[in-house]
C-alpha cells in the first residue's frame, strides 16, 4: 500500500469571496481532522444599501479581506496555506470517460479533450483534472475535468496579491461545496443534492461516493427572496431583507402540478418554486445521463439556507429528504463558537480542509 502523502501545513486559511459577503475561516490541522481556531463574516455591501448586483464592482473585495486579516490577527505573509475558489459561468466542470493513458501523455491528451466538452476557447484555457477511477473491465478512465479563463484567475488572483495573500491553491466553488460535505459527514452510498445558495446565484452539486459528480449554476439566488418580499409586501429593501429571515417564505404550499418543464412562465414563479423546477429538471437530465436516481437527501447551504420554511419547501417539491447542512458536523470547535455554526461558512471550511 503507497503511503500517504503527509501534508505539509499546519494551519489553514478558506476565503470565499462571494458577490454580497466575503467568509474567511482559520482551521488548524489535527492529528485527525481539524480545529476551527476563528471565522469572519463580512458584507460586502454597507448595512442599510440596497445590494445590486450590476453595480458591484471587483476592487471592494482586497479592503475587505486585509481589513478581515487584521481583525483576526492574521499576518498575511506567513499564511502558508491559503485556499480560495472561482466561480460562475467562466468556470466549467465535467466529468469524462475516456481511454487509459500514461501519466506523460494524459494531460496534453486532455486538453484537447476539455476542448470538446467545456464551454471554454482552448487559447484562453486553464485546465485541471483529476483521474476518479480506472474501470477493471474496460480499463477507460473515469475523469473529472475544470477549467476557467486565464482572465478569470487572473483577476481573482490579483484580489489576494492586493491583501499581501500568496495564492497557494484556487479551486473550483463545485468542487470546495463536495468537499465540505465529503469531508464533514458520513457518506452512505448514493446520491446527494448540494444546494449553495448564494446572493444571486445558487451552485447546484450532485455528489456521490460513486455516482457521477454533476454541477450547474442557477441564476437565482437570496437577492431574489428579497425582491419577491418587496414586491408581494410592498416593502423597501432593507425591510425586505430583514422579513426574508424573520418570517421565511410567504407563499402557499407546493402545487406539484405547477412544477412543468415549461419555461414560458417562469417571471411569474417565486424565487423557490423557480429554483425547485431547475434542480427539478437538472435531476431528471441527471438520470438521463448517469443511470442513477438513488437521490438519498437535499443539502442546502449558503446565506439564504437559513429563510424559514425553505427546506420544507423544497422537499415538499422534490419529493427528496431536504436540511439545511451543518458544515461543522465533523470539526472540533472552542465552545465560544458552539452556538454560531452559520451555514453559509460551509464553503470556506470545504477550501480550508483542502489538501496539498
Amino acid at each position: 500500500m503507497a503511503k500517504k502523502k503527509p501534508l505539509k501545513f499546519k494551519e489553514s486559511i478558506g476565503i470565499d469571496i462571494g458577490t454580497h459577503s466575503v467568509k474567511l475561516v482559520h482551521l488548524k490541522r489535527l492529528h485527525e481532522g481539524y480545529k476551527l481556531l476563528n471565522y469572519e463574516i463580512r458584507p460586502t455591501v454597507p448595512e442599510g444599501l440596497e445590494y445590486v448586483p450590476s453595480d458591484l464592482r471587483r476592487d471592494r473585495y482586497a479592503p475587505i479581506i486585509a481589513e478581515m486579516l487584521r481583525s483576526l490577527k492574521i499576518n498575511p505573509k506567513k499564511v502558508n496555506h491559503l485556499v480560495t475558489a472561482v466561480g460562475g459561468e467562466q468556470v466549467s466542470i465535467k466529468q469524462i470517460k475516456t481511454i487509459f493513458l500514461p501519466d506523460d501523455e494524459l494531460e496534453s491528451a486532455l486538453f484537447f479533450e476539455a476542448k470538446k466538452h467545456l464551454a471554454i476557447s482552448g487559447g484562453d484555457m486553464v485546465l485541471d483534472f483529476q483521474v476518479l477511477s480506472v474501470e477493471e473491465k474496460t480499463n477507460n478512465m473515469n475523469v473529472l475535468l475544470c477549467a476557467t479563463t486565464k482572465d478569470h484567475l487572473r483577476a481573482h488572483t490579483e484580489i489576494l496579491q492586493q491583501c499581501n495573500l500568496t495564492p497557494h491553491f484556487v479551486d473550483a466553488e463545485a468542487l470546495a461545496v463536495a468537499n465540505s460535505f465529503a469531508l464533514n459527514t458520513y457518506v452512505e452510498d448514493g446520491v446527494y443534492v448540494l444546494l449553495n445558495i448564494g446572493a444571486h446565484r445558487t451552485n447546484m452539486v450532485v455528489y456521490g461516493p460513486k455516482s457521477k459528480f454533476f454541477s450547474r449554476d442557477i441564476e437565482l439566488g437570496g437577492f431574489n427572496f428579497t425582491k419577491d418580499i418587496m414586491r408581494t409586501r410592498d416593502l423597501n429593501f432593507e425591510d425586505a431583507e430583514k422579513y426574508k429571515f424573520e418570517h421565511g417564505l410567504t407563499g402557499q404550499e407546493v402545487d406539484k402540478s405547477s412544477l412543468s418543464i415549461s419555461t414560458l412562465d417562469i417571471a411569474d414563479k417565486a424565487t423557490e418554486e423557480t429554483i425547485s423546477l431547475e434542480v427539478k429538471r437538472s435531476l431528471r437530465y441527471y438520470v438521463k445521463e448517469a443511470g442513477n436516481s438513488d437521490f438519498k437527501k437535499v443539502l442546502i447551504i449558503g446565506g439564504s439556507s437559513k429563510i424559514k420554511g425553505l427546506s420544507d419547501y423544497i422537499e415538499q417539491a422534490l419529493n427528496i429528504p431536504t436540511e439545511v447542512f451543518d458544515p461543522f458536523y465533523n470539526l472540533e470547535m472552542p465552545d465560544k463558537f458552539r452556538n454560531k455554526k452559520d451555514p453559509q461558512l460551509a464553503l470556506a471550511l470545504g477550501l480550508a480542509m483542502r489538501k496539498e
